[in-house]
């Protein structure tokens, strides 16, 4: 492995951490997919191959996600551009924004972290500020995000174009909106 990439866990997913190249992001709300339904698509999917069960199971959370399961919190504009706020409030300082797209149970951003940032540090920020602010706003308590976070290392000028247009292209293919620049929470609004 090259030695500007660091590997770390919390005993759930690996983290592929590098300087200054390209993440792809995803957080989601702690009740977005319901453990029922993933030991439902675990037990359903276990006797497949490891690298079609797991392309499988991303496009089944992809798919959920995208049907709005759970609260959905990150609908309402206020809490939306909360989170915004959050993600560009480093922009140029800790990382470089490429894209990013706030749903209503998830959200994606593509990133590269600057010398001397850690990308766990800086998802847990943006976390960590925003559960806490949103749940004062709603009068909750408790955990607002899923524990752990989803991230790829972008590998090539064409998996960079890929991610960009499947951000940009989320809420249009979730059916929230009819062109991805009329999503107002988005990086493709400001393209």
């Amino acid at each position: 492995m090259p030695e500007n990439i660091r590997v770390h866990t919390r005993g759930y997913l690996p983290h592929y951490e590098t300087i200054e190249a390209p993440q792809h992001i995803v957080f989601r709300l702690n009740d977005s997919l319901p453990t029922s339904l993933l030991d439902q698509w675990e037990s359903e999917l276990h006797l497949l191959g490891d690298d079609i069960r797991l392309e499988e199971r991303g496009r089944r959370i992809e798919e959920a996600l995208d049907m709005g399961i759970g609260s959905c919190h990150l609908k309402r504009s206020d809490i939306a551009q909360i989170v915004q706020d959050a993600i560009l409030h480093f922009d140029g300082k800790r990382y470089k924004l490429h894209a990013w797209v706030i749903m209503p149970n998830h959200v994606h951003v593509l990133a590269s972290m600057l010398p001397n940032e850690d990308m766990s540090r800086v998802v847990h920020s943006w976390k960590s500020y925003t559960a806490t602010t949103i749940n004062r706003l709603l009068g909750l308590t408790g955990t607002f995000w899923q524990k752990e976070y989803y991230d790829r290392l972008i590998r090539s000028d064409a998996d960079f174009a890929m991610v960009v247009n499947y951000i940009h292209g989320n809420p249009v293919a979730a059916g929230l909106c009819q062109r991805a620049e009329d999503w107002t929470f988005g990086s493709a609004r400001r393209a």
